[in-house]
């Protein structure tokens, strides 16, 4: 091959590849509820660096890792954000699209809570009773399922406020939504015997019970958006509302969360692990755009600082529970040595 087609076929493969024109600013899409924590570090990265301060969008986890292994190249996201572990079918998605030597970085841990105004009572229940408030279908004997039939919260115990039952949530493509269902709703379910032994039958079934919320206007698709939900509980004292701790956090003068199973859910006891619904959360990086665009190894070491995501970092400020000594050095290692997931 001469010199000039030599040179035509390095160009076609850059072009291929995506990198005909790089990046000089990091572009992260994913969570909304891990992206106060990334767009904490992006703002800090922005100012104490010669690079430009990433962009940050909140698209839910589940939209986000659909962007983010959608291929590889400056017309597709460097990092996504993420409530929960990318699934095995993405993964798969990823490698078809040509995404390969993904790292994953956990970057700490969220609980989700169930809030209210602080102008109402605080709610002290448990995930049974959650379940029986949300699920679409509801055990009645053994073996046998019915519609949700309650209206008011006081229907299932008499402990519970007598209020209709009104909770905001997120959609099905968030990972709040994910963590809520497995975590609350699924950990309610398994106090039904017979439901829990059907998880060894027949799985599907099983998943189908748990996870199954009931679309009759109990429960209402708020959006990705978790400030909205935190605003309308405010303007109805009789609403409830799910999301991440750090939302709860940040807005302590206007809401409050209510007691699960016994545990308060406080910066404390997730970091104990005593509140029963909390869940790790994680960045996921493009191996391929290290090294093509601009600043993403010095961000990745910023987000992985110990002044950062450490027990006195400033994350912890923005409701981030921070991962023990150990794990944090296993994922900082993954970060700074771009160790990929499975590796």
């Amino acid at each position: 091959m001469n010199n000039k087609l030599l040179s035509l076929a390095v160009l076609a493969g850059v072009a291929v590849g995506g990198f005909a024109e790089a990046r000089d600013q990091i572009n992260i899409v994913g969570s909304s509820t891990v992206y106060p924590f990334t767009t904490a570090v992006a703002e800090t990265f922005g100012k104490t660096t010669k690079f430009r301060t990433p962009v940050v969008e909140s698209t839910g986890s589940g939209g986000g890792l659909k962007l983010f292994c959608a291929g590889v190249g400056v017309g597709h996201p460097d990092m996504t954000n993420a409530s929960r572990r990318i699934k095995e079918s993405e993964v798969e998605t990823c490698a078809k699209n040509g995404v390969t030597d993904i790292i994953e970085v956990k970057v700490g841990y969220d609980g989700i809570v169930l809030a209210n105004a602080k102008s109402a009572p605080q709610m002290t229940i448990s995930r049974k009773h959650l379940f029986l408030a949300l699920a679409k279908d509801i055990p009645q004997d053994e073996g046998k399922l019915v519609p949700n039939p309650f209206k008011m919260w006081n229907e299932i115990d008499p402990s519970l406020p007598a209020t209709k039952i009104e909770v905001l949530g997120p959609p099905p493509t968030s990972g709040t939504r994910d963590a809520f269902v497995e975590l609350a709703m699924e950990g309610g379910c398994k106090k039904f015997g017979w439901i829990k032994a059907m998880k060894k039958k027949d799985k599907k079934k099983y998943k189908a019970i748990c996870h199954g919320i009931r679309e009759d206007g109990a429960f209402v698709e708020a959006g990705e958006n978790d400030n909205l939900i935190v605003q309308k509980l405010v303007e109805n004292s009789k609403a409830y509302g799910v999301f991440g701790f750090s939302f709860l956090d940040q807005n302590a003068n206007l809401i409050q969360g209510s007691v699960m199973d016994g545990v308060a859910p406080t910066f404390e006891n997730i970091a104990a692990a005593d509140y029963p619904v909390s869940r790790p959360l994680y960045v996921y990086v493009k191996k391929a755009h290290i090294g093509k665009i601009s600043g993403m190894e010095e961000f990745l070491a910023e987000y992985t600082s110990e002044k950062a995501w450490g027990p006195d970092g400033y994350l912890t400020d923005k409701g981030l529970i921070p991962m023990p000594d150990a794990e944090r050095g296993k994922f900082r290692e993954a970060a700074t040595k771009m160790i990929p997931y499975g590796s």
